[in-house]
Protein backbone atom coordinates (compact mmCIF):
# COMPACT_ATOMS: atom_id res chain seq x y z
CA UNK A 1 0.00 0.00 0.00
CA UNK A 2 1.55 3.85 -0.65
CA UNK A 3 -0.92 6.68 0.55
CA UNK A 4 -0.19 10.02 -1.40
CA UNK A 5 -0.06 13.27 -0.55
CA UNK A 6 -0.57 16.63 -2.77
CA UNK A 7 0.09 19.61 -1.61
CA UNK A 8 1.41 23.27 -3.88
CA UNK A 9 -1.55 23.68 -5.87
CA UNK A 10 -3.05 27.59 -5.99
CA UNK A 11 -3.72 30.34 -7.58
CA UNK A 12 -1.68 31.96 -10.33
CA UNK A 13 -1.87 34.48 -12.35
CA UNK A 14 -1.22 33.50 -16.62
CA UNK A 15 2.39 32.55 -17.64
CA UNK A 16 2.99 32.04 -13.42
CA UNK A 17 4.58 28.92 -12.05
CA UNK A 18 3.47 26.55 -9.42
CA UNK A 19 5.42 23.40 -8.03
CA UNK A 20 3.28 20.46 -7.03
CA UNK A 21 4.92 18.08 -4.65
CA UNK A 22 3.08 14.71 -4.07
CA UNK A 23 4.63 12.97 -0.54
CA UNK A 24 4.28 9.27 -0.56
CA UNK A 25 4.55 7.10 2.44
CA UNK A 26 4.01 3.26 2.97
CA UNK A 27 5.82 0.87 1.26
CA UNK A 28 9.21 1.62 -0.75
CA UNK A 29 8.62 4.55 -2.79
CA UNK A 30 11.91 3.64 -5.07
CA UNK A 31 9.47 0.81 -6.42
CA UNK A 32 6.65 2.94 -8.01
CA UNK A 33 6.30 4.45 -11.44
CA UNK A 34 4.79 7.71 -10.33
CA UNK A 35 1.96 9.83 -12.34
CA UNK A 36 0.72 13.49 -12.54
CA UNK A 37 -3.01 13.55 -14.05
CA UNK A 38 -5.61 16.64 -13.96
CA UNK A 39 -9.11 16.62 -14.00
CA UNK A 40 -10.83 19.86 -14.87
CA UNK A 41 -14.53 20.43 -14.42
CA UNK A 42 -16.64 18.31 -16.36
CA UNK A 43 -14.04 16.49 -18.32
CA UNK A 44 -12.35 13.47 -17.75
CA UNK A 45 -9.41 12.81 -16.10
CA UNK A 46 -5.62 13.32 -18.46
CA UNK A 47 -2.27 12.04 -18.40
CA UNK A 48 0.30 15.01 -17.34
CA UNK A 49 3.37 13.52 -17.36
CA UNK A 50 5.08 10.33 -15.65
CA UNK A 51 8.41 9.46 -14.38
CA UNK A 52 10.08 6.09 -13.99
CA UNK A 53 11.47 4.58 -10.44
CA UNK A 54 14.97 6.03 -11.27
CA UNK A 55 14.05 8.84 -12.49
CA UNK A 56 15.57 8.21 -16.13
CA UNK A 57 12.83 8.36 -18.37
CA UNK A 58 9.95 10.48 -18.25
CA UNK A 59 6.54 10.98 -20.79
CA UNK A 60 4.47 14.18 -21.05
CA UNK A 61 1.40 14.87 -22.33
CA UNK A 62 1.72 17.26 -25.73
CA UNK A 63 -0.08 19.89 -23.91
CA UNK A 64 2.76 20.68 -21.13
CA UNK A 65 5.37 19.89 -23.50
CA UNK A 66 8.31 22.60 -22.56
CA UNK A 67 6.25 23.70 -19.53
CA UNK A 68 6.22 21.07 -17.03
CA UNK A 69 8.60 19.04 -15.91
CA UNK A 70 8.24 16.01 -13.26
CA UNK A 71 11.28 14.68 -11.10
CA UNK A 72 11.15 12.83 -8.35
CA UNK A 73 13.48 12.19 -4.58
CA UNK A 74 12.83 9.05 -3.53
CA UNK A 75 15.56 9.73 -0.49
CA UNK A 76 12.44 12.18 0.66
CA UNK A 77 9.71 10.00 -1.23
CA UNK A 78 8.50 12.55 -3.33
CA UNK A 79 7.57 13.24 -6.45
CA UNK A 80 7.35 16.93 -8.09
CA UNK A 81 5.78 18.94 -10.63
CA UNK A 82 7.50 21.76 -12.05
CA UNK A 83 4.90 24.36 -13.94
CA UNK A 84 6.32 27.25 -15.90
CA UNK A 85 4.14 29.23 -18.16
CA UNK A 86 1.05 28.37 -17.13
CA UNK A 87 -2.31 29.09 -19.04
CA UNK A 88 -6.12 29.38 -18.19
CA UNK A 89 -6.54 25.50 -19.63
CA UNK A 90 -3.95 24.01 -17.01
CA UNK A 91 -6.72 24.91 -14.41
CA UNK A 92 -7.87 21.47 -12.77
CA UNK A 93 -7.36 19.06 -10.19
CA UNK A 94 -4.20 17.70 -9.97
CA UNK A 95 -3.69 14.28 -8.88
CA UNK A 96 -0.93 11.94 -8.41
CA UNK A 97 -0.70 8.15 -8.98
CA UNK A 98 1.53 5.47 -8.56
CA UNK A 99 2.26 2.18 -10.03
CA UNK A 100 4.64 -0.90 -9.71
CA UNK A 101 6.77 -2.25 -12.46
CA UNK A 102 8.89 -0.96 -14.69
CA UNK A 103 6.28 0.04 -17.70
CA UNK A 104 5.69 3.86 -17.79
CA UNK A 105 2.04 4.22 -19.11
CA UNK A 106 -0.57 6.81 -19.79
CA UNK A 107 -3.58 5.83 -18.84
CA UNK A 108 -5.70 5.97 -15.69
CA UNK A 109 -6.62 2.30 -15.66
CA UNK A 110 -3.16 1.25 -15.44
CA UNK A 111 -2.29 3.08 -11.34
CA UNK A 112 -3.33 1.67 -8.84
CA UNK A 113 -2.85 4.51 -6.30
CA UNK A 114 -3.94 7.80 -6.03
CA UNK A 115 -4.03 11.22 -4.07
CA UNK A 116 -6.72 12.93 -2.73
CA UNK A 117 -5.97 16.03 -5.81
CA UNK A 118 -4.56 19.90 -5.22
CA UNK A 119 -6.21 22.66 -7.22
CA UNK A 120 -4.61 24.71 -9.49
CA UNK A 121 -6.11 27.41 -11.14
CA UNK A 122 -5.12 29.52 -13.66
CA UNK A 123 -6.57 33.04 -14.13
CA UNK A 124 -6.34 35.24 -17.39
Amino acid sequence: QVQLVESGGGLVQAGGSLRLSCAASGRSFGNYVMGWFRQAPGKEREFVAVISWSGSSTRYADSVKGRFTISRDNAKSTVYLQMNSLKPEDTAVYYCAAKSGITIPVLVRNYDYWGQGTQVTVSS
